[in-house]
């Protein structure tokens, strides 16, 4: 195994930070809990926080739905969401939001209100001109590299890597019974260099498992509506504070068996 699994198998873990993903590229008619306005943002942000969230992951919307990097967006976004909570806020800068990547970065450098984090999504076109535009601006980076993409081998070519807040180890693999065997083979080859802390999430059918595994490792983990609507019993997650408090829950059992049985080392 690679650093990241050998550092969290030799000895009890960290508690993991739980990261609240609010709505992602999700619609309103996918569920009516998804956020799609600023001020939606704050109250499922503040309820999340409540429930156990150390940090919050966002999309800025158009009005009618579309995810953006517009600064005008951004700003108000944030502005709304620091105002309800006292965590760091994270806006996604992914390709779909802006998909010509000379236009992505001029709306960087336009931000007026900065974000504490942005995700880059390191297979995409342009991620390097769109993670130095944001160290430049003074915004962490949270480096995703996905499964199923060259984005890990590329990020460890990069000479970014070293400057990035965390990797964002994003398991694309929805399968249930497979995911976590994908979370760690993602694991095996996303190492970051040294110092630079890992948050392991999955998507929709993997969310779950692929969390389980995250907190049983003691990395740092998110759910929310942007990765599943579903709760883990297969009912539908009525907020992201729901999500959340399941994922609290799910937390403390992992640190209760880690003090049980101590892992051998």
């Amino acid at each position: 195994m690679n650093g990241i699994v050998d550092q969290h198998a030799a000895g009890p873990a960290a508690q993991g930070l739980i990261q609240a993903c609010l709505n992602g590229a999700r619609t309103a008619g996918e569920s009516a809990a998804v956020p799609m306005t600023p001020e939606a943002m704050a109250r499922s942000a503040a309820r999340a926080v409540a429930a156990g969230a150390a940090e919050v992951h966002v999309h800025p919307k158009t009005p009618c739905g579309q995810d953006s990097v517009s600064g005008r967006l951004v700003a108000e976004t944030v502005e709304a969401i620091r105002a309800a909570v006292d965590v760091p806020v994270g806006v996604t800068t992914g390709a779909w939001a802006e998909p010509d990547p000379i236009r992505r970065v001029e709306r960087i450098r336009a931000w007026t209100v900065l974000p504490d984090l942005a995700s880059v999504n390191w297979h995409e076109p342009g991620a390097e001109e769109v993670a130095a535009a944001l160290l430049e601006r003074g915004v962490a980076v949270e480096a995703g590299l996905w499964s199923g993409t060259p984005g890990a081998r590329l990020f460890a070519a990069s000479p970014l890597a070293p400057r990035v807040a965390r990797v964002l180890a994003e398991v694309t693999d929805t399968d249930p019974a497979t995911a976590p065997r994908t979370a760690r083979a993602l694991l095996e080859e996303a190492a970051p260099p040294a110092g630079v802390p890992v948050l392991l999430h999955g998507e929709d059918g993997g969310a779950w498992p692929v969390l389980r595994l995250a907190l049983h490792l003691g990395l740092d983990t998110r759910i929310g509506l942007e990765d599943t609507l579903l709760l883990p019993d297969g009912t539908p997650a009525a907020s992201n504070a729901e999500l959340v408090a399941a994922a609290t829950r799910i937390r403390t059992e992992a640190e209760r068996a880690r003090a049980e049985h101590p892992p051998a080392g």
